[in-house]
């Protein structure tokens, strides 16, 4: 009966003895997923780090010129761009497209900014053209021109060559309307006068009041109740009335889908040799998602 005993005993010791060897054993299949995430995490670190010192590693000043139109998008990426390089400087001057393009040729920019498609004629090789937006052009009344809504494509030539003269003609009050118009380098008014055809009509009215800037035409619309402009939708605001062209409302999604009638690109345009290290890095940021959220914020339609 003691042997008995004895023999269970030993049994059962056994058994305990391998249910602990058991454990042993499967105990590093438990804990390697842990050790792996431990690397995945390192390695996470690692590459953020690597990021941080390339930004860190950038530094210079980037000269960018051309269009007044993008204004408002680029002082916004370039707040964005710098805060986190900042050892870098941009400069931004708006002198139109084209002599953004001319300086850009010139090589006395890294970069230029045109609003409107390039021209065969401003084609040069190695130069390169990297559209980081669209954007409409909004044709603005004063507000006090309640009476005028909508507007043809084929009125506004006929406004903008002088062959209407008075708001009477297209549904308005009897007055004498006031034509503002932008300055012959501008991309704004290369591409409006592209795309209502104005040249097939003689060209601009030699009566036109000339403005260099969206801001300068919104303020004049602004301030004369008979005057008719167009600028960029970001430069809408309630100083002025943007009307419908071929009653198409003005907005993003519609210039985005080509219903709305004036619409055209934001070009930034460079020489890969000459936009330095820096000034590349702008351009990959420009479309980024960082860098079209500011295209977002002021009113410009994003490229995806």
């Amino acid at each position: 009966m003691k042997k008995k005993l004895i023999i269970g005993m030993m049994v059962a010791a056994m058994a305990v003895g391998m249910t602990a060897c058991g454990s042993k054993e499967e105990a590093p299949a438990t804990t390697a997923p842990a050790e792996e995430t431990k690397e995945d995490t390192a390695a996470e670190a690692e590459k953020t780090d690597e990021s941080k010192d390339a930004a860190s590693a950038l530094s210079g000043t980037i000269v960018i010129t051309g269009s007044t139109s993008v204004e408002k998008i680029l002082n916004d990426m370039k707040d964005e761009f710098t805060a986190q390089n900042p050892n870098v400087t941009i400069e931004y001057t708006g002198s139109g497209s084209s002599a953004g393009i001319k300086d850009t040729k010139a090589k006395t920019n890294n970069i230029g900014a045109s609003s409107r498609d390039i021209k065969e004629e401003e084609m040069e090789d190695g130069l390169q053209i990297e559209t980081f937006a669209y954007d409409g052009i909004a044709v603005i009344v004063n507000p006090a021109n309640e009476a005028v809504a909508n507007l043809t494509t084929e009125q506004l030539t006929d406004i903008y060559s002088g062959k209407i003269t008075n708001w009477s003609e297209v549904g308005g009050d009897d007055a004498e309307i006031f034509v503002v118009s932008r300055e012959e380098s501008s991309g704004t008014r290369s591409a409006f006068e592209e795309l209502i055809k104005l040249e097939d009509a003689g060209g601009l009215t030699g009566n036109a009041s000339v403005s260099e800037g969206n801001g300068p035409v919104q303020a004049a619309v602004a301030e004369n109740e008979n005057a008719i402009g167009y600028v960029s939708f970001s430069f809408i605001d309630d100083t002025v009335k943007a009307l419908t062209v071929n009653d198409v409302e003005p907005t993003a999604e519609l210039a985005k889908s080509g219903e709305y009638p004036l619409s055209r690109p934001f070009n930034f345009v460079y020489f890969e040799d000459n936009a330095t290290d820096a000034g590349l890095a702008f351009l990959k940021f420009a479309l980024s998602e960082e860098g079209q959220a500011c295209v977002e914020n002021h009113g410009g339609i994003r490229i995806d």
